[in-house]
């Protein structure tokens, strides 16, 4: 049977302030949300700057668009948990 948690993904950049700040809240979300969570650089890849360049961090909850710049923490917990509503 295939993982059936919820994947979090953030397209980020290095030395990135926004993109350290939302990691944070959505790592400190795990204590209430359990979810798989992955980084996605996109310093030096032109179809991902292209796409998420102007606006990252960019959060994505199993491949949907959920935030950008910032992440509201209860906000996020509540997408994980009931994606949808």
């Amino acid at each position: 049977m295939a993982n059936s948690l919820p994947l979090v993904m953030i397209y980020s950049r290095k030395n990135c302030h926004l993109c350290d700040v939302a990691k944070e809240v959505v790592e400190s979300a795990k204590s209430e949300a359990d979810f798989d969570l992955e980084i996605v650089f996109i310093d030096g890849d032109a179809e991902l700057e292209k796409l998420y360049g102007e606006e990252v961090p960019v959060t994505m909850i199993n491949g949907q668009r959920h935030d950008y710049f910032r992440v509201d923490r209860a906000r996020f917990i509540a997408a994980v948990l009931h994606p949808h509503q």
